[in-house]
């Protein structure tokens, strides 16, 4: 049957359940805003095309399979469907319909009436809910019986009665990431009628109700057969929100259990193995959903699942899904394949493609293939797999939080904690292996593993900067070794530390390379993007003398804007007489040098204000160093900060690294090289001691009546020869004079592209940006694309809040700002020119070395 019909005519004695293969409820604020607008803009003599509703009839036996709750209804001559394709739009309507239904009921003047004394157009509230919502059985009404549901082992479906329908309930329910968003949509929908009532009135609301139920159109589709029903729900899922790949495996695993002949599958083993999928991904959706703020993605848990439960592809992205959809095909119930036959991929069947970034093509295997099982299919390999995830998905979630499981050490929480911190990559599904009990892994044993994995990720990664996919393939495969008891854990820990072993000589050196790069742009340690990973390491080896911890992850990496967490000891731009002093034997270049430098690093405790970072030394101890980190404590016991403490501390550093992640570096010079102030040590003659109290800058006085005008243009006398000489080359800024103007421009050499800064004295605003032409220059778009992927990076080095903007038509632009700027605080001035200096110094080295491949070309198009 295909024809239009509205919900009014859909609802006509019918019983809807949402049927076991199906995913939860997955519309989120996009949609549902779609949906409302759709709604309050349709004219009232209108009819607006909803799309397909497709749905099957449920045969007797399957009728009986309803909750008991259900059956005195289908007596009264209901009739029960399973809803196949439509359900996301459907469920919409429901919740809307209740919410309006409750709305109207809580008004002031129908508090104390009965629902069938108020009314909503021509209807009474009674009887819309008996119509769309629930019926109560005579005579008592103790049994209330919901139109439209989920089956009942779907954590949905009691959270639907109780959470969405307001149904009283005295029992806890299973939150997951479906049952959130069933809640965002109630609450969404009751904010907008509320506003929509403000302005419209009952009159409005009737109005609403009578489109909803009259004027939005379904095409109805009722399918005959189970084959038909698999095959159009796999095969209709693009519309709306795609069904992720693991909601595609449910159905097609569940499809499976209806083919098999009786005399291997009979009836009660059909039901069995059926409830054992449901389950599964009950509990795999539990533990994926069980962080209700970070939900866990299912494509990554069914990926990781896969690496560790068959033999490991590395062709596509995509490998893993085309896999499994092969491997449980109604061709391995039907026929057997042929000795040397290729499976014909199915293409009429959407996947998500894995945008995993491709392997190290040196550690491809030329012969490595996906192992496929030809022939039978039998029903048990379908009950070992899907026991497995049901298996996996506890211990995947705890790799995320280890500080929630209840079965390892603290030690243990410990470790794979740093493991999350510093990156667990790759390394996640054996991380997920070891703590399965059926691996048989020892406390100790996973200790020394982890160990093992955080020393590899160092070294390999975050010294040498190999390719995140460096020996993936070796890992993933070990990950299925190990999870049959084919390989211990120890034997892994060994093979990570012999390869971090070799590779360790070369890490060195090519981290000492990647640092003379960081100090050419002057953003030397700082611009590591492990540094306060490292700190922190260090900081954690405090906290094991003194048992007391002061500085936590969270507090150390978030992101404030005008606020830092590692502070340069020694400041970037030192103006106060103090650091003039202390350094006064050195050149300009060479502070900055020792500023950027590992031994002026500090972690605080608690973050700063920017600005506060040219404090001197005294300052800063009795601003908190004396009772902040353990590392703020640590640099609180000296008397002074000189170049010589910058030295010491950086070798301390450099020792601990050593110790830490052990291995050596080949020399004290080789450590020097790494510092880059060496020159410390040179035996210099040292100046006598300065006498002014503090830098020129700073004792500029600007009269009260200045003009705006003259006012820019002192500031940017003062501020352009410190940007140019930040940048150091004749690229940027060099071409362009101080003005009166609020904008100043200065181009990277790069066609369509202009980092500027501006100066809004009303607005008092201060900004450094990239603007990129994307109207004349499509090529540049690109540009955008790739800094904006590189978004955390980029946060990391320029500790500023950053605005992106991503035009389309026009250009798009990066913004840095600082907002409350006094400009008549010419004590201020240093800061700011040095925030417009290092910021753009800064984004000009990502445009540039950043997204190198890109811009080259953009440029040799140009």
């Amino acid at each position: 049957m295909n024809e239009l019909q509205s919900l009014s005519q859909i609802f006509q004695n019918k019983l809807f359940r949402i049927p076991d293969y199906q995913r939860g409820y997955a519309w989120q604020d996009s949609q549902l805003r779609d949906f409302w607008e759709d709604l309050i803009n349709l004219q009232s003599d209108r009819n607006h095309y909803t799309g397909l509703l497709s749905m099957k009839v449920l045969s007797k036996d399957e009728a009986k399979k309803l909750d008991t709750d259900d059956k005195w209804l289908l007596d009264s001559g209901f009739r029960p469907y399973h809803i196949v394709d439509g359900q996301q739009r459907l469920t919409t309507f429901v919740i809307l319909l209740n919410e309006i239904v409750e709305f109207i009921a809580s008004l002031p003047e129908n508090e104390s009436k009965p629902d069938e004394n108020i009314y909503l157009g021509y209807e009474n509230l009674k009887d819309i809910k008996a119509k769309y919502i629930c019926r109560k059985r005579p005579p008592e009404g103790f049994i209330i019986t919901y139109l439209f549901g989920y089956e009942n082992d779907n954590p949905s479906a009691e959270y639907l009665k109780h959470k969405i329908f307001g149904e009283k309930f005295g029992g806890t329910l299973k939150e997951t990431y479906y049952t959130k968003n069933l809640l965002y949509a109630k609450r969404f929908f009751n904010k907008e009628i509320t506003a929509f009532y403000e302005k419209g009135g009952m009159d409005g609301i009737a109005e609403l109700y009578r489109k909803l139920t009259l004027r939005f159109m379904f095409n109805i589709h009722e399918i005959e057969d189970d084959y038909d029903v698999f095959v159009a729900f796999e095969t209709m899922n693009n519309r709306g929100k795609r069904l992720t790949n693991l909601e595609l495996l449910k159905n097609r695993l569940i499809y499976l259990t209806t083919l098999y002949d009786r005399s291997i599958l009979d009836e009660i083993n059909e039901a069995a193995l059926r409830e054992k999928i449901n389950k599964a991904w009950k509990e795999v959706y539990y533990q994926l959903g069980r962080n209700e703020n970070t939900p866990l993605s299912d494509d990554e848990f069914l990926r990781a699942h896969w690496i560790m439960y068959f033999s490991y592809s590395r062709k596509k992205g995509d490998d893993y899904i085309k896999f499994l959809l092969r491997k449980f095909s109604h061709k391995s119930i039907f026929m057997n394949f042929a000795e040397n036959e290729t499976p014909v991929e199915d293409d009429t069947i959407p996947v998500v493609v894995d945008d995993e970034d491709t392997d190290d093509p040196s550690d491809v295997q030329e012969n490595e293939a996906v192992e496929m099982a030809p022939g039978f299919l039998a029903p048990k390999e379908i009950a070992d797999y899907v026991n497995s995830l049901n298996e996996t998905a506890e211990y995947w979630y705890y790799t995320y939080y280890p500080e929630e499981c209840n079965t390892i050490s603290k030690e243990e929480k410990v470790w794979i904690g740093r493991l999350n911190r510093i990156g667990i990559g790759y390394f996640r599904p054996l991380v997920a292996v070891s703590l399965i009990p059926s691996v048989g892994a020892t406390a100790e044993e996973r200790i020394n593993f982890y160990k093992a994995v955080e020393r590899f990720i160092f070294i390999d990664f975050r010294m040498a900067m190999y390719q995140s996919s460096y020996q993936s393939s070796e890992f993933y495969r070990n990950a299925r070794k190990v999870y049959n008891n084919e390989m211990k854990l120890t034997e892994v820990a060994a093979l990570l530390n012999e390869i971090a072993d070799a590779d360790a000589p070369s890490a060195i050196q090519v981290f000492v390379t990647k640092m003379n790069k960081r100090f050419i742009s002057n953003d030397g340690f700082y611009s590591w993007r492990d540094l306060k990973y490292f700190l922190y390491e260090y900081e954690y080896s405090l906290v094991s003398q003194y048992k007391i911890e002061k500085l936590q992850w969270a507090d150390l990496t978030k992101v404030v804007k005008d606020q830092v967490t590692v502070e340069h000891i020694l400041p970037q731009t030192p103006t106060k007489a103090y650091w003039k002093n202390q350094f006064r034997q050195f050149t300009a270049e060479e502070i900055k040098t020792l500023s950027a430098t590992l031994g002026n690093m500090l972690p605080l405790s608690q973050s700063i204000n920017s600005r506060l970072q040219n404090d001197s030394f005294e300052e800063k101890k009795n601003r908190g160093y004396y009772n902040g980190s353990h590392s703020e404590i640590e640099v609180s016991k000296e008397s002074d900060w000189d170049a010589n403490k910058i030295y010491e501390r950086g070798i301390k550093l450099l020792h601990f690294m050593e110790e830490r992640w052990n291995f050596k570096f080949a020399s004290q010079e080789q450590m020097e090289e790494l510092l880059h102030i060496s020159f410390v040590n040179d035996g210099r003659d040292i100046p006598p001691e300065l006498i002014e109290e503090e830098s020129s800058a700073e004792e500029i006085v600007v009269p009260s009546d200045i003009s705006d005008d003259d006012l820019k243009l002192q500031f940017w006398t003062k501020a352009l020869p410190v940007i140019v000489d930040a940048f150091g080359d004749n690229s940027t800024y060099s071409n362009v004079s101080p003005s009166t103007r609020s904008t100043l421009d200065g181009f990277v050499g790069i066609g369509g592209i202009n980092l500027y800064c501006t100066m809004r004295l009303r607005k008092h605003t201060l900004s450094a940006n990239i603007w990129i032409d994307v109207k004349n220059r499509e090529k540049n778009k690109k540009i955008f694309d790739v800094m904006f992927a590189r978004k955390d990076n980029i946060e990391k080095i320029v500790p500023y809040a950053i605005g992106w903007n991503r035009g389309v038509k026009r250009s798009s632009t990066v913004n840095v700002e600082i907002e409350n700027v006094d400009f008549n605080d010419t004590g201020r001035w240093p800061e700011l020119i040095d925030f417009l200096a290092t910021t753009c110094v800064a984004l000009k080295s990502e445009l540039i070395t950043a997204c190198a491949d890109e811009l080259h070309a953009v440029i040799d198009g140009d």
